[in-house]
Order: structure tokens, then C-alpha cells, then sequence
């Protein structure tokens, strides 16, 4: 290998296309250095990163970028994209405050073509690009790559449906590295195994339609159309499944042969109509313990490069994660009717406990959000107790069924949302800052959020003891310390705990947020203000006594951890408002727009939910109260004159 950094020289796409095979070895084997090293000390998506370098190379040889477009699944897999595209010398920033994002980003390079964070959705942006090119008449490539994985959300079969019927010029590249993020499941997962088996069958065809063309029959058979001919091809080629829609099929493919992929990418950009080109790569390639657990490697915290084994946090405390994970086992346990439903997540969730303890009452739809909760729907219908864990920007994709299959219906639907809140470096496309308010306008949901760790053990409990459809969320990584309950109470619903006494304000909170106000309420202690502190538990149905009793105050704190828009604090005015109560309320939430990536503590610190943060707003909040006093006093003084 040569002495020359090759990745060092390579400032822009184009640059690639004049290395030979030995450079772009070179230059793949430099990229996973610069992946690895990175991503230890940052955290990000390494697994897939590695199993994508040659596949990446290769696209971009056989394009002419930003001219031409790639339209990345997810993104989570475009670190080498980003490396080839210009940001190169600030890749050391990736998912830091101000730094390269985690996911493709329009703001940052004319290479990225689309935002991206949420799977199955390349086929239909890209074909979109694609009509819009064919509207005004140009002829720049459009390329979608996406996984297998993410091929099983049914908005993926949508738009190669929707393709076909077009015919328009698109090229898909399907990366078949047999995982998302667990291990892929399914009947297409099945498929496409068959399909990387049997590598033969082009050849295969090829020699079978050649030997029919020299006997009379098989030159009848050859000679009587496409009807003989699709015959052939249905018998022997397992891409059919692909060319049935309308879209020619190429593969599979070595997606870390470079020239394998540029070929394919090359001959498929001047085809007529939409071609899907098969690579079967590896997740991990190139660093062991990543290709030994892709899984765990799939979204990493820094880590050590030697022992491939993360960081340690430094804190006892269990994950909001692991605490659901293990409460579920132990009603699981107590019940028998409980089920667990996730969607390609079962590490995330937590669910892994009760995968290897309860295998027959736990279903894994891969990414397929919209069919989890129809199944938990049709569950329920049975007599069981579905349990669907989700994140909170993952749920969004199934909010129709939340509402038609499991609301309308009023069918006990345990919705475990996890990730809700901000959630750090993975960003704007992650952070789950709208469940609150898409959630409170669902009739018949209930709605919880744990202070700590332990009253999430007590809100489980309460959510699968109750009827109808209800929704727990709780936000990612370490809870507070606190001792975990022996034995979990029902919680009654719509009653809130009172952590604080105040006169002079009142701190209605939910979630993460209760700690934040408590240590507010210590700072506001030194200012001399009698802060009260209310942990309200239940967003849906509301604690109206509770919210009645610190109208009384004069001033009404909201602190949520969701957008500011019809959230949390949005209800309380609701409430006041039905009340009859003119209280001033102030309300501290996420604000309306979508929050950077960075580290959740700067970000907390940006969006105004510290305990200083909330400690000054209330203080500001009220001097203008008592300037707005002083001046209605003024005018109400006796023999002042009024201005007509």
C-alpha cells in the first residue's frame, strides 16, 4: 500500500473516477480507518457504514454528482457518501453540536438531495425527482438506494408499484446485507435469501432460452412471445418477483466489488423504465467485531477500537429502556395474555428479554409500524394484551391505525413509547417532540409519562390492568437511580402527585421534565420564591382538581419535553380555560421548530429546559407580571386622568 492517503486527495466525487483498482482498494481500506476512528469516538451507525464503502464508491464512479442524484433509505448509511462529497476535514465533527450530521442534510453539501432519518421512503422521493426530470425534459440519473430491510415497510412496495406503472428511467440499488437492525424477518427476508443462493440463474436462463431457440419447438415456444418467454424466466429467475411490477431486475451483484457496482449502475442509467440492481454486501466489513455483532454496531456509543466494547457511562442506573424491558417479563410473567410487538427493534425497545423468555407471544413486523399496530388491533380482538414498543417518531407512521384500529375501536392497545423527547445526536428526524400532541387529540387514549424510572414500572403495570387503549412515554438513556418497586401499584387515572408546595408558583411537569422543575424549585428557593412542584402524571385524562388548586397561584408553570404546540401545556390552558380560571400561565416546551443534533444536555440547554433555564424564564415571567400590577395600580390611582 502506498505511502499517499488517497482519501486525503479526494475533495469532491469526480475525483474517484480516475483511480485504478489498486487506489480504490486502497482508498476503501482508508475510508474504513477514517469510519472506525470516528465513529469510536463519536458514536453513529458504524456497521452499516462498513458493509457500504465499495457500494458507495462505486455509485458515485459511475455518476456525475450533484448532477445526477442519490436518494439514500434512511441515511443512516451515507457516512462514506459524506466522505466523498466535501466533508472530509469535518467528519471528525459527526452528530457533535454544529457538526456534520448523522443523516443526509440538503444544508450541508448539494450531494445531499433529501433529508433523511425514516426507512422506506427513498423509491417514492426518488421517483418523484425522476417525474419532475422527465417534466422538464432533462436526463440527469436518479438512483434510490435502500435497504432490505427497510423494503418490507409497505411504502416501499407502494412505489415500485407506482414505478412500474410509469415506466419512468429510475435506478434502485437494493442493499441486501440480510440485516436492518436486527437480524431481518419475513417472507421477503426469505426471498431474497433464495434469490443471493442461487447466483446461477442468469447464466442459467441465458443457456436455457439459447438451447430452446436451436429445437423446432423451443424456436416456436421463443417465437410465440413474451407469453413463453416470461414462462421461462418465472421458472428460473427469482427476480421475477421485481419484474412482475414492471421493473427490470440485475443481480445480485458483489456489492464490494467496485466494478461490479459501477457496471451495473452504468448499463442501468441507460436503460428505458426503472431497473433494481440486487447488492449483497456485509454489515461490518472490514472490522471484526462489528461483522461479529452488526447488531449491537448498528448504532454505536464510542467505544474502544481495541476491544470493540463501549465506553463506560459511569452511572448505576438502569436505561428507561432496560427498566420496560424487564417490567413487561415480569407481567409477562403474571399474564398470560400479554404479547410484544415491535417493529425491526427488538434491542431498542427492550424487547430482548422477552423475545428469549416469551418467543411464541413476541412478534418482530420489521419495519412495518402501520401492520404493528393493526396486528396488536386484531390481538386485542382476540382477547389479548398486545404490548406495541415503538419510538416516538417511528409511531408516527402508524397514526392512522392508532386511531382507526385501536382508538375508534376502543381496544386495550399498550403503546410503549420509547425515545420520546429530545434524544441527542441522532437529531432532527429522531428526536420524539410530537407524540404528546398528535397523541392528546386521539378520543378514548390515555396518556402517561413516568418522573423516574420506578413510576414507570407502576405506569406498565397500570396500562396492561386497564381498558381501553393507553400510551406510556418515557424518553431515552438512564433513569434517575431510583429503588424499582417490589411489587408495582396501579396508579388511579388522572391523578397527580405533588412533590413540592408553593405559594408563589406553580410547577406543573411531566416526564424527564419533573427533576427539572424540582431542582428550578431549589434555585427559585434562593431567590426567595416559594416554587410548588406538581408532577402531573397524566397528560390524558387530566388531574382537573390538581390543575383547579394551583390556579390559585399567581403564576401556572407548564414544563414539557414536546413541542409547545398543542402539547402538554396546551391542555392545561384547556383546562383553565374550561375552569374559568384566568391565571397567568407560562409554558416552557420545545419550540416550534426542528431541534439540531447534538449532545441532549446542549441541547436541553438550547431549547430553555434546564433548571436555570426554567429558574429564569419564571423570573422574567414574573417582573413583567408585577411591572403590568404596578402599572393597572397607576392607572387605578384616584385622580388620575384618563386619557379618552
Amino acid at each position: 500500500m502506498s505511502d499517499r492517503r488517497i482519501l486525503d486527495s479526494i475533495d469532491e466525487p469526480n475525483a474517484l473516477k480516475a483511480l485504478d483498482a489498486a487506489e480504490l482498494k486502497q482508498l476503501a481500506a482508508e475510508i474504513r480507518e477514517r469510519l472506525i476512528a470516528t465513529v469510536s469516538a463519536t458514536g453513529g451507525h458504524l456497521a452499516p457504514n462498513l458493509g457500504v464503502v465499495e457500494l458507495t464508491l462505486g455509485l458515485h464512479r459511475a455518476l456525475d454528482c450533484p448532477r445526477d442524484r442519490i436518494v439514500w433509505d434512511v441515511g443512516h448509511q451515507a457516512y462514506v457518501h459524506k466522505l466523498v462529497t466535501g466533508r472530509r476535514e469535518q467528519f471528525g465533527t459527526l452528530r457533535c453540536y454544529g457538526g456534520v450530521c448523522g443523516f443526509p442534510k440538503r444544508s450541508e453539501s448539494p450531494c445531499d438531495v433529501h433529508d433523511a432519518g425514516h426507512a422506506s421512503n427513498s423509491i417514492s422521493v426518488a421517483l418523484g425527482l425522476a417525474a419532475a426530470r422527465d417534466l422538464r425534459g432533462t436526463d440527469e440519473t436518479i438512483v434510490a438506494v435502500i435497504g432490505d430491510g427497510s423494503l418490507t415497510g409497505g411504502m416501499a412496495f407502494e412505489a415500485l408499484n407506482h414505478a412500474g406503472h410509469l415506466g419512468t428511467r429510475l435506478v434502485i440499488v437494493l442493499n441486501d446485507n440480510e440485516m436492518s437492525i436486527a437480524p431481518n424477518v419475513g417472507a421477503l427476508s426469505s426471498y431474497l435469501a433464495r434469490v443471493r443462493l442461487d447466483r446461477r440463474y442468469r447464466r442459467l436462463r441465458d443457456d436455457v432460452e439459447s438451447a430452446l431457440a436451436k429445437t423446432k419447438l423451443g424456436a416456436a415456444m421463443v417465437a410465440a412471445g413474451e407469453a413463453a418467454k416470461e414462462s421461462v424466466k418465472q421458472l428460473l429467475v427469482p427476480g421475477m418477483l421485481f419484474e412482475e411490477l414492471g421493473i427490470q431486475y440485475v443481480g445480485p451483484i458483489d456489492g464490494h466489488d467496485v466494478s461490479q457496482v459501477q457496471n451495473a449502475v452504468t448499463w442501468a442509467a441507460s436503460a428505458d423504465g426503472p431497473v433494481i440492481i440486487h447488492a449483497v454486501t456485509r454489515k461490518g466489513m472490514g472490522y471484526v467485531p462489528a461483522e461479529d455483532r452488526p447488531d449491537t454496531f448498528h448504532g454505536i456509543s464510542p467505544f474502544s477500537v481495541e476491544t470493540g466494547k463501549v465506553n463506560g457511562s459511569g452511572s448505576g442506573a438502569l436505561s428507561y429502556t432496560e427498566t420496560f424491558g424487564r417490567a413487561l417479563v415480569a407481567e409477562a410473567r403474571a399474564d398470560e395474555r400479554i404479547v410484544a410487538i415491535t417493529a425491526a427493534m427488538p434491542a431498542g425497545t427492550g424487547l430482548t428479554y422477552f423475545a428469549e423468555e416469551f418467543p411464541d407471544r413476541f412478534y418482530d413486523v420489521g419495519i412495518a409500524e402501520q401492520h404493528a399496530v393493526g396486528l396488536a388491533a386484531g390481538l386485542a380482538h382476540g382477547g389479548q394484551v398486545p404490548v406495541v414498543a415503538l419510538y416516538s417518531t417511528f409511531l408516527q407512521r402508524a397514526y392512522d391505525q392508532v386511531i382507526m384500529d385501536a382508538a375508534l375501536q376502543d381496544l386495550h392497545v399498550v403503546f410503549c413509547i420509547d425515545r420520546a423527547g429530545l434524544v441527542g445526536e441522532d437529531g432532527p428526524t429522531h428526536h420524539g417532540v410530537f407524540d404528546l400532541t398528535y397523541l392528546r387529540a386521539v378520543p378514548n387514549l390515555m396518556i402517561m409519562a413516568p418522573a423516574d424510572e420506578a413510576e414507570l414500572v407502576n405506569m406498565l403495570h397500570t396500562a396492561v390492568h386497564a381498558e381501553g387503549p393507553v400510551a406510556i412515554r418515557y424518553p431515552r438513556g438512564t433513569g434517575r437511580g431510583v429503588a424499582l418497586p417490589a411489587e408495582p401499584e396501579v396508579l388511579e387515572a388522572g391523578r397527580a402527585e405533588v412533590r413540592r408546595d408553593g405559594t408563589d408558583v406553580a410547577i406543573l411537569a411531566v416526564g424527564r421534565m419533573v427533576e427539572v422543575a424540582e431542582e428550578a424549585a431549589v434555585l427559585l428557593a434562593a431567590d426567595g420564591v416559594d416554587a410548588g412542584v406538581v408532577n402531573m402524571r397524566w397528560i390524558k385524562p387530566m388531574d382537573l382538581e390538581a390543575v383547579s388548586k394551583v390556579s390559585a397561584c399567581p403564576l401556572v408553570v407548564t414544563v414539557e419535553e414536546n413541542t409547545g404546540v398543542g402539547g402538554f401545556g396546551a391542555g392545561v390552558l384547556e383546562a383553565l380555560a374550561d375552569l374559568g380560571a384566568d391565571t397567568p400561565v407560562l409554558r416552557l416546551a420545545v419550540p416550534d421548530c426542528f431541534v439540531t443534533h447534538g449532545h441532549t444536555d446542549r441541547l436541553l440547554d438550547e431549547v430553555g429546559l434546564t433548571p436555570e433555564a426554567v429558574r429564569a424564564a419564571i423570573l422574567g415571567r414574573m417582573l413583567d407580571i408585577r411591572a403590568a400590577e404596578e402599572t393597572r395600580s397607576h392607572d387605578r390611582a384616584p385622580g388620575r386622568r384618563r386619557d379618552r
